[in-house]
């Protein structure tokens, strides 16, 4: 993957299933270059220890120490802030960032932000991107959608959010699950204008 030098992207990873796509995409995005701002609720570390051997710390320090060894990141490229971090740049709209993606994204979660409740550091992050102007993907995971879930995606679409459900495609004949998580992580990237070969375009 080409390496090129952006500004840090967001990543936030919260209770629901799926945490294979965020692991993929800090994969893909330190790869390529790009800083992370890594947050991962307690809900998250409860998945992740469910849906993955990883055992990962809690300890925001000791976890950037953990995901920079993991993927081979360069000193200083991977930040891990805590829930309760208020003193975090990205609680402030003068941070560097342009971009957030929550992924994947509880229904909770989705409420909260589209409700600004800004309880916490990641519910303020994406205020801040909202309120900004600045690009919130939001990678929803729940089925089926109830009229809530429905409206409080409308609530943030026209607000500026752009809202991503997991929702994996298979005209590209995947063999593996790996496949059917690059699928979603190729759309998040090119949506972040990050470069990437994942996957054949459509009509290549």
């Amino acid at each position: 993957m080409t390496k090129q030098k952006q500004t840090p992207v967001i990543l936030a990873l919260t209770g629901a299933s799926g945490v294979q796509y965020a692991l993929r995409l800090m994969e893909c995005l330190l790869n390529a270059g790009v800083p992370v701002y890594l947050m991962v609720s307690k809900a998250a570390q409860i998945v992740l220890s469910m849906e993955t051997e990883l055992k990962i710390p809690a300890k925001s320090a000791d976890m950037e120490r953990f995901f920079r060894e993991l993927y081979k990141a360069e000193a200083g490229q991977i930040k891990v802030f805590s829930q309760e971090q208020w003193t975090a740049p990205i609680a402030s709209g003068s941070h560097n960032a342009l971009s957030m993606v929550v992924c994947p994204c509880t229904t909770g979660t989705l409420a909260a932000i589209a409700n600004g409740n800004s309880d916490n550091l990641l519910e303020r992050a994406a205020d801040v991107m909202l309120k900004e102007k600045r690009q919130l993907i939001m990678v929803v995971r729940e089925t089926p959608f109830s009229q809530i879930h429905l409206e409080n995606m409308l609530r943030l679409s026209q607000a500026g959010a752009t809202i991503m459900p997991a929702n994996p495609g298979f005209y590209h004949n995947p063999e593996k699950l790996a496949d059917i998580i690059d699928f979603m992580v190729a759309r998040i990237l090119d949506h972040l204008k990050v470069s990437h070969n994942l996957l054949p375009r459509w009509g290549e």
